[in-house]
């Protein structure tokens, strides 16, 4: 596996800005992860850019990520790259059991809520984006409705970790990747 051909198979089947952006966004954080965790960087932010790589194409519940792992499959990835993308859906009955599975869970729905809430701060921007800021915007129940709340919650249980310090550390992920994720803002 390769960040290269990842990215390949990512734009070849992904032409919306924003998801493509969503795919970066969940691979920053876990790569950020996987050096907390001493994991395989590379491998996990592979993970984390074609986590919804058939979501554009296939996005009914009956297709992805089923469809996109099919594809995965035939191209030789790993068994545990398949497993980890499966059990980020919840419907498709694979539990979220290894460091990997949990993380991508944990930082899937958080990233595209940390792009929201950056993107409505005057600056535009993810870097001068507080845990404090994001946690206030959890509570607007208006601010992008069709994220769960129970879910962020949850994943930061999942990790272990205080849901601040988990916010804190997507937000630190993301901020590395700023100006690929369009969230310099005009800082």
């Amino acid at each position: 596996m390769n960040r290269d051909e990842a990215w390949q198979l990512l734009t070849e089947y992904t032409k919306s800005d924003s998801l493509l952006k969503h795919g970066m966004a969940v691979e920053a954080a876990l790569r950020g992860y996987a050096r907390r965790f001493d994991e395989n960087e590379e491998d996990w932010g592979i993970v984390g850019l074609l986590h919804d790589f058939d979501y554009e194409r296939w996005p009914s519940l009956d297709d992805h990520p089923f469809r996109g792992c099919e594809i995965l499959r035939e191209k030789g990835y790993p068994e545990w790259v398949m497993r980890a993308i499966l059990s980020h859906a919840d419907y498709s009955g694979v539990a979220r059991e290894s460091r990997l599975e949990k993380t991508l869970w944990a930082c899937d729905e958080l990233a595209g809520f940390i792009t929201a809430a950056a993107l409505v701060r005057p600056s535009k921007s993810v870097l001068d984006l507080e845990a404090p800021s994001v946690m206030k915007r959890m509570k607007d129940k208006a601010f992008a409705r069709a994220v769960k709340r129970d879910d962020l919650r949850g994943g930061a249980d999942l990790l272990g970790l205080p849901l601040d310090q988990h916010i804190s550390n997507v937000i630190e992920s993301m901020r590395e990747q700023a100006d690929a994720l369009g969230l310099r803002g005009a800082l």
